[in-house]
């Protein structure tokens, strides 16, 4: 039996999509998951994605490709959000603020990425390596969705534009890109937010969101601080509305761009660019304006590659793929204490809205189902601990510790309101007294419904709780796609813990 999960752990099953089709061609979107806000820069012949993580720790994903299709994670910027007790679950939560929208570019062997947390002053990240370790300093201002520009005459910018207005604002920086040395509006392009701008043959090209109409703008200009002409680009119908382009060694240009897409979150799709009269035009000559389900690879016979996902934590490290829901304290996990295992101690917490250190990772569409093992017997009176999902909808698989050691498995569903979280359904009541566990989480995209189960055996399964949506709501969620999440709290000063065997993710069968 243990041999039996160890194969999909090991790396023979991973992302439950492939977008590298292995024929030259390649289908979208690229990464069947929550990478919204992207940023893509070319290193020589590495190309790097940065990516928005909100309130998760750590912050700011950073993936590495050769070919703009097979995408690995390098790791990420903020090792541990600052600057906020909210970070911290401190007297409230950051979900839907934290780090977003961040940009990304390289210069004199520097990579830098520019990001302004919610609320706070928009921060320059620089580092010799795309692995870190990263230091920043701080602009005096708060510029909305911060972009890099670093011109070939050696002047470096910040773009910057909301998009309850629309005004496009260029700061001016200092050669070592550490202050601000003058502020202009440059354009006003009604709507427009999550600028980017990009140069080719003297033209200055202007990117911008315009999420009212969830459409993609792109303006030019001789000079940055213009005139302007601004033509439309492509939508959510067509592709996406966020994005731009970024350069191959070869020459030609490809287009990066993020499409909203339900409860899986907002992922990002990449096109082919041809140009007409120095304009580029989204998709192939033979079908313009639109983004192409399946197209020839950007650069060929480069070699598979994606994300991890599956995990036995038999390292002394988190993997790459593994976030938390805030800052974790970090006296309540461990991969040493049990090795081989990762220890959740019990946080103190009424809900899982509220539970520190919850294990998350991003769920994976179109169809996916993730499976933990564990061992519930350091469990204790109180204990509320489990996997499922976390988003708009957690809906949890937990067990609860109740007197004398007993044990009862349930499913708990939150659903994340404008008032707090609500519990809005609770089943089972079901006595467990073997101290291994399976437990299981489904997620169907097409169908916009999860599911969960257990098992004792890791052979006969039993459904709790029936079907349950998967939703998405930026207003009232994570402002994330839902994710995968292990979690361990009790409302009540003390309790015990949760030992993780193994995380699987695999493809859910087509009869599920």
């Amino acid at each position: 039996m243990l041999i039996g999960i160890a194969l999909p752990i090991c790396g023979l099953h991973a992302q439950v999509w492939r977008a590298d089709q292995g024929d030259g061609t390649y289908r979208n979107p690229v990464l069947f998951a929550d990478y919204p806000d992207p940023d893509i820069i070319r290193v020589g012949e590495d190309f790097y994605f940065v990516s928005t993580t909100f309130a998760n720790s750590p912050g700011i994903v950073v993936l590495h490709s050769r070919d703009l299709v097979n995408w690995t994670i390098a790791g990420h910027v903020v090792d541990r959000l600052d600057g906020d007790p909210h970070y911290d679950l401190d007297g409230g939560h950051a979900y839907r603020r934290g780090f977003y929208a961040a940009s990304i570019r390289h210069k004199n062997g520097i990579f830098y990425v520019a990001v302004t947390p919610v609320g706070h002053r928009t921060r320059i990240y620089r580092a010799p390596r795309i692995n870190g370790p990263w230091t920043y300093a701080e602009l005096d201002r708060e510029a909305f969705d911060p972009a890099l520009f670093l011109d070939d005459d050696g002047r470096n910018y910040v773009v910057s534009s909301i998009g309850t207005d629309g005004t496009v604002t260029l700061l001016t920086l200092t050669d070592t890109l550490d202050a601000v040395t003058s502020a202009k509006t440059i354009y006003y392009n009604k709507g427009a937010e999550g600028a980017k701008i990009i140069k080719r043959n003297g033209w200055y090209y202007l990117f911008n969101a315009i999420p009212s109409k969830l459409a993609l703008t792109v303006s030019r200009a001789r000079d940055l601080a213009g005139p302007w002409e601004t033509r439309p680009q492509i939508d959510d119908t067509t592709g996406g509305h966020q994005g731009a382009l970024v350069d191959l060694p070869d020459g030609t240009w490809f287009g990066f761009v993020m499409v909203d897409a339900g409860p899986i979150g907002r992922m990002t799709n990449i096109s082919p660019i041809h140009w007409q009269a120095d304009w580029p035009v989204w998709g192939t000559p033979e079908a313009p304006g639109r983004v192409p389900m399946r197209a020839a690879k950007p650069i060929d016979g480069k070699s598979f590659a994606e994300p991890p996902t599956s995990d036995d934590f038999s390292r002394p490290v988190l993997g790459l793929q593994w976030q938390w829901n805030h800052n974790p304290d970090d006296t309540r996990w461990s991969l040493t204490d049990r090795p081989g295992f990762l220890r959740l101690h019990a946080t103190r917490a009424s809900n899982i809205w509220a539970a520190r250190d919850t294990l998350i990772q991003k769920g994976q569409g179109p169809q996916s189902r993730g499976t933990v093992k564990v061992d519930i017997s350091g469990l204790r009176q109180g204990d509320t601990c489990g996997f499922g999902t976390f988003g708009k909808i957690s809906a949890q698989l937990a067990v609860e510790g109740g007197r004398n050691g007993g044990r009862t498995l349930l499913m708990q569903m939150t659903d994340a309101r404008a008032d707090g979280p609500h519990t809005v359904q609770r089943e089972g009541g079901i006595r467990i007294d073997s101290a291994t566990l399976w437990l299981r989480t489904d997620m169907n995209f097409d169908e916009k419904q999860g599911r969960l189960s257990y098992s004792t055996d890791n052979r006969n399964w039993n459904g709790v709780g029936g079907s349950f949506p998967l939703l998405y709501d930026w207003r009232t969620g994570t402002f994330q796609g839902e994710q995968f999440a292990i979690s361990c709290y009790n409302p009540g000063a003390s309790g015990g813990y949760l030992d993780i065997d193994s995380f699987t993710l695999s493809k859910l069968p087509s009869d599920q």
